[in-house]
């Protein structure tokens, strides 16, 4: 049995959205809910929750937020120093921080950073993520957002560059 809260289709051609939503229903007796709206406010609603979700699960919900991400001065190697007691803890948090990645674009850098370590993760490994979720607390709503009007224009935060920058 599979569950899913929505599937979004889109093309330009029409007749293919109706073949897809015809074959999916033949399959999976689905419920076609009609043209998509509000699917920004959707999806920063979900992307804050989500990201102060996992800031609760590792109890850092009142720590105090960074501005940077990575610490230029830390280099992360391999079996650097003690392993982690708790290496499943360390895998799944990756796992959450790559999912959250897809609509916070600021912190893929030290996403794919900390993921290189999954199966060589020490002390210094989970220092790292700590940071970036320190980081992710001072501004769990931004990310990209698509303009629902206009489907070629993309508005996108970040501040991978460490300066603010804001690209429209």
């Amino acid at each position: 049995m599979v569950y899913v809260d929505y599937i979004i289709l889109r093309n330009s051609d029409k007749h293919d959205i109706s073949l897809i939503k015809q074959y999916v229903y033949y399959y999976f007796q689905t419920k076609d809910l009609g043209k998509l709206r509000y699917l920004t406010m959707v999806l920063l609603s979900f992307k804050k929750k989500y990201a102060l979700d996992i800031l609760e699960k590792t109890e850092l919900v009142n720590s105090k937020f960074i501005d940077t991400l990575m610490d230029p001065n830390v280099k992360l190697l391999p079996s650097q120093r003690e392993p982690l007691s708790n290496p499943g803890k360390y895998r799944r948090l990756v796992e959450k921080l790559n999912y959250l990645t897809l609509t916070r674009s600021d912190v893929s850098f030290a996403v794919s950073v900390v993921s290189q370590f999954i199966n060589f993760r020490c002390v210094d490994h989970w220092n790292a993520i700590i940071i970036v979720l320190k980081y992710i607390k001072g501004s769990p709503e931004k990310g990209l957002l698509y303009d629902h009007n206009n489907h070629n224009k993309v508005i996108c935060y970040s501040d991978v560059d460490w300066t603010n920058a804001m690209i429209i």
